[in-house]
This record gives C-alpha cells, sequence and structure tokens, in this order.
C-alpha cells in the first residue's frame, strides 16, 4: 500500500511545496515562468487524489473501527458456535492489520487517537481472550505512539502503560508479550513522563524478569531496552543497581549462551563506568565474574559476528579487573 500511495506525496503540504517549486523555476534569479496546462492539470490532479486519498482512508479506520466496537463475541462462544466465532475473529484480526497499515501514517495515527482507537484498543482488546486479538492490539498502539509525542501523552494519560507491563509480564502467550514489551518502548524511550509512569509501576523488575524468560524475542528485547534506558538516563544507576540487577545480569551471563549476552554485557558497561557502586558489586568475588568474562573473551575471540560483545567483555573486564591479570593489557577502549 506504501508504495502506491508514493504517486503523489502525501499531505497537502508536500503537494503545495511541490506547486511552490514547479512555479520557481530551476534557478532562484530567473523570471518566473506561467505554469503550464499541462503542470496544472497535473497538480490539479494531484491534489484530488491526495484529499480523495485522506478521506478514503479515514473512512476506512471509522469502518474498522465501527467493527471491531461490536458486542456479541463472548455470548456467541457460549452458546457453542464456535466456527461463526472463529470467522468473526478473523475479520477483527483483518480490521486490526488495516488500522496497522494505515497507521504507519502518522496523520492517520493522530485521526485514529482522535477517533476513540485507542481507548478501544485498550478498554476491550489488550486483554481480550483470543491472544490474537491481544497482540494486535498492542503492536497498533506502537505503531501509533512511536515518534509520536502527541498520541504518547494520550496514551499515558488513558493508563497505557501498566496495562502494556502487565502484558509484558504475566501474558501466557509469548508473542503478546514482545509486542506489549514494543509498545512499552514506544512510551518509555525519549519520552520523560513515560519513563517516570515505568519507575512508578516498578518497570525495570518487568525487563529484568523479561530477561529470565524463556521467550529469546522477549529476553533480546528486554536487555535492549534497558541498556537504552541506561544510556538516556545514567541517573538510573541508583535505581537498578540498588534492585540487585548486577547480580541478575551476571546470572544470565551464565545461561547458555546468546546473541542477546551482548546487550546484558552493554549494560554491566553502563552500570560500572563513573558508578563505584556497581563497580564495587561486579567485584564481589562472589559472582565470579572476572572468570567469566575471561572464558567468554577466549569462546568469541575470532568469531567475526561477535566482535561488538567481545568489546564489551574486554570493556567490561578491564574497567573491573585491570591489572590483576597480565593479559588484560591493551584491552581499554
Amino acid at each position: 500500500m506504501a508504495e502506491q500511495n508514493r504517486r503523489y506525496p502525501q499531505s497537502l503540504g508536500g503537494v503545495l511545496q511541490l506547486a511552490v517549486e514547479a512555479g520557481s523555476g530551476a534557478e532562484a534569479t530567473a523570471p518566473v515562468a506561467p505554469m503550464s496546462e499541462e503542470r496544472k492539470e497535473w497538480l490539479t490532479e494531484a491534489l484530488a487524489d491526495v484529499c480523495k486519498g485522506q478521506m478514503d482512508e479515514v473512512k476506512q479506520m471509522k469502518q474498522c473501527l465501527a467493527f471491531l466496537s461490536k458486542e456479541g463475541t463472548i455470548e456467541r462462544e457460549r452458546d457453542g458456535e464456535e466456527e461463526r466465532d472463529e470467522e468473526e475473529q478473523d475479520q477483527r484480526e483483518t480490521a486490526f492489520e488495516i488500522l496497522s497499515d494505515l497507521c504507519e501514517n502518522l496523520d492517520n495515527a493522530r485521526d485514529l487517537m482522535t477517533l476513540g482507537g485507542l481507548k478501544l484498543c485498550l478498554s476491550q482488546y489488550v486483554c481480550h481472550a483470543q491472544s490474537g486479538l491481544r497482540w494486535r492490539a498492542a503492536e497498533l498502539i506502537a505503531s501509533c505512539a512511536q515518534n509520536m509525542p502527541q498520541v504518547q501523552a494520550h496514551l499515558l494519560d488513558i493508563g497505557a502503560l501498566p496495562k502494556l507491563l502487565q502484558l509484558t509480564d504475566t501474558d501466557p502467550n509469548p508473542t503478546v508479550r514482545v509486542k506489549a514489551l514494543y509498545a512499552v518502548s514506544c512510551l518509555v524511550r525519549e519520552q520523560e513522563a513515560g519513563l517516570q509512569a515505568f519507575l512508578s509501576h516498578d518497570g525495570f523488575s518487568v525487563l529484568m524478569r523479561g530477561m529470565q524468560s524463556e521467550n529469546e524475542k522477549l529476553r533480546t528485547k528486554s536487555a535492549f531496552l534497558l541498556l537504552n534506558l541506561l544510556r538516556s538516563h545514567p541517573e538510573q544507576k541508583d535505581t537498578v543497581v540498588s534492585m540487585g540487577m548486577v547480580q541478575q545480569l551476571v546470572s544470565v551471563l551464565r545461561t547458555p549462551h546468546s546473541t542477546f549476552h551482548e546487550h546484558v554485557l552493554g549494560a554491566l558497561c553502563c552500570l560500572v563506568e563513573d558508578y563505584p557502586q556497581g563497580l564495587k558489586d561486579c567485584r564481589n568475588p562472589t559472582l565470579g565474574l572476572e572468570e567469566l568474562l575471561g572464558q567468554r573473551c577466549r569462546e568469541l575471540q575470532g568469531k567475526e559476528e561477535s566482535q561488538e560483545e567481545l568489546e564489551f567483555c574486554k570493556r567490561l573486564r578491564a574497567t573491573c579487573f585491570r591489572g590483576q591479570q597480565s593479559d588484560d593489557n591493551g584491552m581499554d577502549r
């Protein structure tokens, strides 16, 4: 759909800018030539196409929301009409997929908020009995919130974050947990109000448990969000270290090796640099971190795909145990 929509600029402002450029000529000092009839016809068609497309997309969103707002699924399930329920669930999932596609356009994401679509997601679908509808609702929330401060503020105001954290932490379906964490990330990163809400609902504990789950994608995304938050908000080191995060991260490193360990090591590097308590925790002999890092360095040596993880290992080892082993020389970055 996105490719088809690129025939013309995707907003009225874009078309108007095109008109200005068309009338100004190639050289700034050249006299303005009258616009040709052919050019006028093209711009008229472009304006009509953009306006029609925007109206059609709003109409599509309204139709999807009207269908998703319908009641009655639970009652029919109780009556045993399973086939009809499956058909209706497929239709609801399709409605969410259409909305997600449309809301890749930021204007549509804002319109969906205005139409009450995000409230509908939270009130009826993030806790729906069907996991396919739960994760699609979370995905739609994430798509709308990404890079949209106005939408982020709206979602925080209507209580989206605690519901999404709960899904991330406890939902029995792995896809729901991953999509919910994606939505959490879109509300928390580069968003001060979102970070404060995240802290007030013990979000770092949710990330810690996510890194300890059996879901590889959830472990990876939890570790990546932790690393990102520590880099963006070093003032939160006190919070995470006081809850035993260093010990938990080292414990995670002792699980069978995985690519997400790169983010875990990056987070540990953040916690030891310019932060004495984190350094002290890493040096605690009971953790056995020095030996673990030495072993990991040997395992990763020569593996091109693991160079960043190896650098984190060397950096952490040098910071915590510099001078304690002769082969530490030259490991500082």
